[in-house]
């Protein structure tokens, strides 16, 4: 695996298995992507999707994946972890895409009144069309202008 994830695994006290390593390399392809995906890239029988959701779950709970759930969206997951980034979300093919923190350092939006909560993480999703979908609708719209 490129990125150790072997290393990364016994690091966070997590037992180095098969399903584990599978699912963090088809992450490495596929960011961005929920269960139902990963188990498709995995493509065989030996790796249910009982299996995947399990992995996902030990990964996340052990801060070697995130989790995001944008509205109308199964769980995404992906492998940056750590830098309190944002997404960006096509409303029409559903593309994700990181964006880096807006302004300042983590979290990077401080509410106006905490209410005793010690934040430590800011979630922003920016909804839009990604260029292809963009120009996908402009062609459309051409051809209905009468």
């Amino acid at each position: 695996m490129s990125r150790g994830f072997e290393q990364q695994l016994r690091g966070a006290g997590l037992r180095v298995t098969h399903s584990r390593l599978r699912v963090l390399g088809a992450l490495e392809r596929m960011p961005h992507s929920s269960a139902l995906a990963l188990h498709a890239e995995l493509g065989d029988e030996a790796t249910s999707v009982q299996s995947v959701h399990n992995a996902l779950v030990d990964l996340t709970d052990a801060h070697m994946l995130r989790r995001i759930e944008p509205a109308g969206s199964a769980a995404l997951y992906e492998l940056r972890v750590g830098d309190n980034h944002h997404h960006l979300v096509c409303s029409g093919c559903r593309a994700v895409v990181d964006v880096d923190c807006v302004v300042g350092e983590a979290p990077c939006l401080t509410p106006s009144d905490h209410a005793g909560f010690t934040v430590y993480s800011a979630e922003v999703t920016f909804w839009g069309l990604c260029s292809a979908c963009s120009q996908a609708n402009e062609k459309t719209d051409r051809t209905r202008t009468p």
